[in-house]
């Protein structure tokens, strides 16, 4: 018999997934999403992608050759997904510079310096994003056009988010009424149009639909369980129900389902029982609707996410899941 006692970072779950399979099934999962953005921005999204996802691969790798020195973790796929999500929540347009600072920035400090998968107590892609949001606020909320940017990198016509004129109050989005913005005349955006991926926004978050297959991808491998999505998205609707707002459009758009589907959801950072995981995607759905209405930016989902990421440990603590062979009392 085999004595050996073997201490790992968490998740400590015996099952025949493996960390690789895992990786493998988000990124199939995020292909949708990944095709919307290459169709509706083309070039520019490209460039984007591949410069975070190559990013965030050769930080990882430099890390564990030259500073810690063990093996190579790029092969668990983990640095891939960190690169794909990374990008999805940047404009198409973004240079090239301030998409390598992200990349470094997710892997090397939210990342790596907690000591790499399953250690870190933040989401990497989040915590990139937001660095660049604070670092970088204009270039970051700068968003191109759909469709008409297809083969442009540079010099992209730009117009207000629907989240942006929502703020702003200048016009009824939750009925497709037209909108205006001081850097484009009018954009028409209806509901079916946000469906389908046709406004600006951030690269993964214009398409509805393809965030929504990826997620069912997800729930039918059982990678992740519906309770924070779930949760996440009815606290939202009910919140903007009881402002009395329609919660259609504000559904819809903005990096809610992004998210709600891909990040919160992120094992290592999200309470391990489902008890805990509702009240954490309770907890997002208000912060981000409380940013959305009365902070300073139209958008919150990033930084309620990586609010209830530190909070995690303390809903652990709280909400444990029941020993084996017990029943759970809370």
């Amino acid at each position: 018999m085999n004595n050996e006692l073997i201490i790992s970072s968490s998740p400590h779950i015996h099952t025949s997934k493996t960390v690789e399979r895992t990786m493998l099934d988000v990124i199939i999962a995020l292909l949708p999403a990944i095709a919307c953005s290459l169709f509706f921005f083309g070039v520019g999204a490209l460039v984007v992608l591949a410069t975070a996802v190559a990013g965030c691969v050769a930080t990882e790798f430099l890390i564990q050759k030259f500073l810690i020195k063990g093996n190579s973790t790029i092969g668990n796929y983990s640095a891939i997904v960190t690169g794909v999500l990374l990008a999805l929540n940047l404009p198409s347009n973004l240079p090239v510079y301030i998409v390598l600072l992200g990349s470094v920035f997710a892997i090397g400090i939210a990342k790596m310096a907690f000591g790499g998968l399953g250690n870190n107590i933040f989401n990497p892609a989040i915590a990139g994003r937001v660095f660049l949001l604070l670092s970088f606020p204009a270039q970051m909320t700068t968003w191109p056009l759909p469709i008409v940017n297809r083969w442009q990198y540079f010099d992209m016509e730009t117009g207000a988010t629907i989240l942006s004129t929502m703020k702003e109050g200048a016009g009824d989005v939750s009925t497709g009424a037209s909108i205006a913005s001081s850097m484009k005349d009018i954009v028409e955006v209806s509901p079916v149009e946000a469906l389908l991926g046709n406004m600006g926004g951030s690269m993964g978050e214009v398409s509805a639909i393809a965030l929504l297959i990826g997620g069912a991808y997800l729930l039918l491998r059982k990678v992740i369980s519906w309770h924070i999505p779930i949760a996440i998205l009815a606290s939202v609707a009910l919140f903007y129900l009881i402002l009395g707002d329609d919660p259609l459009m504000p559904l819809l758009t903005g990096g809610l389902l992004l998210g709600a589907i891909f990040m919160a959801t992120d094992y290592a950072t999200s309470p391990m029982s489902h008890k805990g995981m509702i009240i954490y995607g309770v907890m997002i759905g208000i912060i981000t609707v409380v940013i959305r209405k009365w902070g300073a930016y139209p958008e919150g989902v990033s930084f309620a996410i990586l609010l209830m990421n530190g909070l995690t440990p303390l809903i652990n603590r709280y909400f444990k899941p029941s020993k084996f062979g017990e029943r759970s009392r809370k």
